[in-house]
């Protein structure tokens, strides 16, 4: 006896049921002809407007043509990037590539004379660039720290910084061995501070690192044993004293920043950073006393910088924490970063902060005082990635905070970013 044919070659045989459709249905499609570039067919201005169907599942949504091509153009707007604040310039080149020091890039911007002069570490070097504000000119010279007044010997350099004083502008190098002060331009050291008479634990190396100038005549270095020393700077010639030290922090000196707006009389102006993450306020002056004291966090602050009486410090998990500097009171504070922030800078007229990690990144802040309450507000602006680079030194390169240029670990270049 034959037996009875599945249910699918039944309705074959019957020329019915779901299984017939299905054979049907493409067959009817290879009879429709196709139609290229302007082959006659009939008018389709008075058509309804087709329905475009965005799923085949049952229930599926449907919509006009129209309709479709609005769709469309928004998914393609989320997926374009967004409009950048900054743009990439043509990038500086080095004599030597950068090191991994905190805080590896000094800027002094020279309006007057319509140049910019760079520099970064490199061992016992200083790479120094002029440029150019058309970037059509640039001119390099490596400064080879000495020491002593002989010039003999070279020491490894762990920061320099320029120092702008009302009278005068001072280049400042630090290292394992001193402190040497030199003209703008590294043409003359005019002053030489060894650290040998330091007394320092065993096993414990001494070096100094942290550089700002503060007040009218002051130049403040920070040293590995956690003390901080105070320079008075005549107007000119070399006539540079110690006149006091500060002694309030139990580790290792990472930064010093003075306040880069005009504050009244009774306002802290100077904040130090040490390895374990504490922060000392200072009121500077003939004598220098302590304003208040940010207790150690669980990580390194290695940058930070003080505005209009706001703390911005730099810590080693990434983070940003925005501090009162009269109270010590924390404002804020963004997980800004991956890795371990390496540079901090602030464009005193505009507010703008930035920031620079290992983990490639730099990133623009706009800090502004908040309507609501005391505190203030931090809202990111642009984000640039350096791609493979550990960035090491980052720093605007005017007050406005219209440009900035950035450096990175075994980088032989300066990248420039300007405003779009």
């Amino acid at each position: 006896m034959r037996s009875a044919p599945s249910r699918p070659h039944r309705q074959a045989e019957e020329g019915g049921g779901d299984f017939a459709q299905r054979r049907a249905r493409p067959a009817r499609r290879r009879q429709q002809p196709r139609r290229h570039g302007n082959s006659a067919g009939p008018p389709i201005a008075r058509a309804p407007p087709a329905t475009v169907v965005t799923s085949a599942r049952p229930g599926a949504v449907s919509m006009t043509a129209g309709q479709a091509g609005r769709r469309r153009e928004r998914r393609r707007r989320r997926r374009s990037p967004p409009s950048r604040m900054y743009r990439k310039e043509k990038s500086i080149l080095l004599k030597e590539s950068s090191l991994a020091l905190y805080n590896n890039m000094s800027v002094l911007p020279l309006p007057a004379k319509q140049l910019t002069y760079f520099a970064s570490v490199h061992g016992t070097t200083v790479n120094m660039v002029s440029a150019s504000d058309d970037g059509l000119s640039f001119s390099h010279r490596q400064l080879q720290a000495k020491e002593g007044s002989l010039g003999v010997g070279a020491s490894i350099i762990t920061q320099a910084a320029w120092c702008v004083l009302p009278s005068r502008v001072l280049l400042v190098l630090t290292s394992r061995k001193g402190i040497q002060m030199y003209e703008s331009d590294g043409s003359i050291m005019v002053y030489w501070h060894a650290l040998e008479g330091l007394e320092s634990p065993p096993g414990k190396a001494v070096f100094a690192r942290g550089i700002a100038a503060t007040g009218q005549r002051f130049v403040c270095v920070g040293t590995s044993l956690g003390s901080v020393l105070i320079f008075d700077v005549p107007a000119k010639g070399t006539n540079i004293t110690l006149s006091e030290v500060l002694e309030k922090h139990c580790d290792s000196i990472t930064d010093i920043a003075a306040e880069l707006c005009e504050q009244p009389e009774g306002v802290p102006d100077l904040v130090t950073a040490d390895d374990s993450g504490a922060l000392c306020v200072w009121f500077s002056g003939e004598k220098f006393t302590l304003a208040n004291k940010i207790p150690a966090s669980e990580c390194t602050c290695s940058s930070v910088k003080l505005w209009n009486g706001i703390i911005a410090a730099g810590y080693g998990n990434g983070h940003i924490r925005l501090y009162e500097a009269a109270s010590g009171i924390l404002r804020a504070e963004v997980r800004a970063h991956a890795r371990w922030i390496y540079a901090l800078d602030l464009a005193p007229l505009s507010g703008k902060l930035l920031s620079a990690a290992e983990d490639s990144f730099v990133q623009v802040w706009k800090l502004s005082p908040s309507p609501d309450s005391e505190g203030i507000e931090i809202q990111h602006c642009h984000s640039e990635c350096v791609t493979d680079t550990m960035i090491c030194g980052a720093r605007f390169c005017n007050p406005e905070g219209s440009a900035f240029a950035v450096t990175g670990f075994e980088l032989s270049e300066i990248i420039h970013y300007v405003l779009a």
